[in-house]
């Protein structure tokens, strides 16, 4: 089993090749790949990559009969159409849109993807690896029949359909990018062996205008979703006191035999299409969290993926590093320096200082739930919300668990 301190190393499986990097809309669009490009040279400047306990396996191509598990027979077709010629666009499938334009392969870059993840899951499934890693995926807006967010192929909801399928009794999905996981929460809608827990900016401020505390799971599943809608603004300690003020109760209530985790990045203050105020070393403790979370309640298993993430200098290599290092059982400090090599790599190709180190040295304390509510403070409002409606569900009580 792994421990938080990294005194034990993890098995750990990463899917990666150098093919995802053709999941791209356009020479312009936020969803840059060469995120993933500067996340795998910093990961190897830093000796991560090539640590014994990490596997690198390269993804395949989804097929047709995985995709099918959780999308629409109708929209695979769609997407592959599309793919094929780019100059007919489907708006209602979301296909050839300003947020998903398309793209020449659109089908077989995605379907990568989505490979990446069910590998990972596999691997897990297996027994041959602890921890899965994909920080490539992480596509979760997608839905059954429509892409959404920059999303084609829903490799999240793909992961868990595989983990399912082979005998996984309940699994537990945290996503904690700065959007709304409403793909993955509305594929598992009515199945009341997932359990989708989002921590998020409101939807109020920011795409996809969902995930409220209100949203709870179908007749079958009920309080199978639970969605905490933050406002923006929100920062480390806001973010951190509601995660811990949400999160662990429900894993422990749910028990859980794998977390799958999404990890988007995107709820930095730096990146440009959100609202948050979070920090490296913020996102950093949160998959620290979900890394211990998955000890405690799932023998250690556990699938992380990527997602959202726009700076693609200054945070993404970053948190992906921290990510895989955290899944290998050995943690980077948030004090060591960024190399030298990756550094000059980064002003030489897009002429910009990259950060010294591999934090923010930002403060992360938060306050714990049990020293009270405070109904003057946005966040404990938030949180109170998404605590009255789920954890009478769970025999917990809203006030004091």
């Amino acid at each position: 089993m792994t421990r938080i301190n990294g005194t034990v190393p993890a098995a750990t499986t990463l899917t990666w090749c150098e093919d995802m990097m053709e999941y791209r809309f356009s020479a312009t669009h936020p969803m840059d790949p060469r995120r993933l490009d500067l996340t795998v040279r910093l990961a190897e400047a830093l000796e991560v990559l090539g640590r014994e306990q990490i596997t690198v396996a390269e993804p395949r191509v989804a097929t047709d009969e995985q995709l099918l598990t959780v999308h629409d027979a109708d929209y695979i077709a769609a997407v592959k159409a599309v793919g094929e010629d780019p100059t007919t666009p489907d708006p209602a499938r979301g296909l050839g849109t300003e947020d998903n334009p398309a793209f020449a392969g659109m089908h077989t870059a995605s379907a990568r993807l989505a490979g990446g993840s069910i590998a990972a899951a596999e691997a897990v499934l297996e027994g041959s690896a602890l921890h899965g890693v994909n920080f490539a995926g992480g596509m979760h807006h997608a839905g059954r029949g429509t892409a959404g967010g920059f999303c084609i192929y829903n490799d999240a909801a793909l992961a868990i359909r595989r983990l399912l399928d082979g005998g996984v009794r309940r699994v537990l999905y945290i996503d904690v990018d700065a959007h709304h996981g409403d793909g993955v929460e509305q594929i598992f809608w009515d199945d009341d062996r997932v359990l989708t827990l989002s921590l998020h900016e409101s939807g109020t401020s920011l795409y996809p205008g969902t995930g409220f505390p209100n949203e709870i799971g179908g007749a079958a599943a009920q309080g199978r979703a639970v969605n905490v809608a933050l406002p923006a603004g929100t920062g480390d300690s806001g973010w951190l006191r509601a995660f811990h003020a949400v999160v662990p109760q429900l894993t422990a209530a749910f028990e859980p035999e794998v977390i799958v985790s999404q990890h988007g990045c995107d709820g930095h203050a730096r990146d440009g299409l959100t609202n948050l105020r979070l920090s490296v070393d913020g996102q950093r403790q949160n998959m620290l969290d979900v890394a211990q979370l998955a000890d405690q309640h799932a023998e250690g298993r556990w699938v992380a993926l990527g997602g959202g993430g726009y700076d693609i200098t200054h945070v993404v290599p970053r948190a992906w590093t921290h990510l895989l290092a955290i899944a290998s059982g050995q943690p980077v400090p948030l004090l060591t320096a960024v190399p030298a090599s990756w550094r000059d790599h980064v002003r030489e190709r897009y002429g910009l200082e990259a950060p010294r180190l591999m934090g923010d040295d930002a403060d992360t304390w938060w306050r714990s739930w049990e020293v009270g509510y405070d109904p003057a403070d946005a966040v404990d409002r938030a949180i109170m919300a998404t605590r009255k409606e789920v954890f009478p569900l769970y025999g917990l009580d809203p006030w004091f668990d």
